[in-house]
């Protein structure tokens, strides 16, 4: 409570040193950022990504091979993007891992650095490894012994990681151009339709 305090005094005190002019300031200022950031939240459809649907990928059309592949896999009807692609040792992993990637990605879009071929980093490879390790637990303990070695073995060179095998599992070989024609769901515009009609002219 003593934290409390001191921070309510010193919001006080901050407030009392404003001319009326400041705090009205202050407050469009508030407001613009806060307007600015909930556009952006909204622009990027941020509440699908706290959901385990695949489509929420497909806010990004760079990955449309991907769920399209993932589409026509045999994991489409057992596993999710989330299944494998974010790690499940906690709540707080789970996100933390989906909000770091996120940025990433958002950083590679809005850059126009995104590859053709978006190939895995160290965390991803070794959250993948783990999670196939997880879900196939029976077959990789019980009649082959791959389940026994995790990735920084495999980085070892003490066994296989499990793409050295199964290097086509679930996506085949993927690129932008590997799957041209694929209908996949793409999420419909979050501008609204007088904006598109009056900057597109259609």
């Amino acid at each position: 409570m003593g934290l409390f305090c001191k921070m309510k005094a010193l919001w006080n005190d901050f407030k009392s040193r404003l001319s009326r002019a400041e705090k009205v300031g202050l407050i469009l200022l508030v407001g613009c950022i806060a307007g600015l950031g909930s556009l952006f939240l909204y622009t990027l459809r941020f509440t699908t990504y706290l959901g385990d649907d695949p489509a929420a990928c497909m806010n990004c059309h760079v990955m449309a091979p991907y769920y399209a592949t993932w589409a026509h896999s045999s994991h489409a009807h057992t596993a999710t993007c989330n299944d494998c692609h974010v790690p499940h040792s906690s709540v707080f992993a789970k996100y933390y891992f989906k909000a770091k990637d996120g940025i990433g990605h958002v950083a590679a879009f809005v850059t126009k650095s995104e590859k053709d071929v978006i190939m895995l980093k160290e965390a991803s490879a070794e959250v993948i490894m783990d999670n196939c390790i997880r879900c196939h637990t029976q077959l990789n303990t019980e009649l082959v012994k791959t389940g026994r070695i995790d990735y920084m073995m495999a980085q070892r060179n003490e066994g296989k990681a499990c793409w050295d095998c199964h290097r086509e599992t679930p996506h085949g070989r993927i690129g932008l151009s590997s799957t041209p024609n694929a209908i996949v769901p793409y999420p419909p515009a979050t501008a609204p339709q007088w904006l598109h009609k009056t900057v597109g002219g259609r």
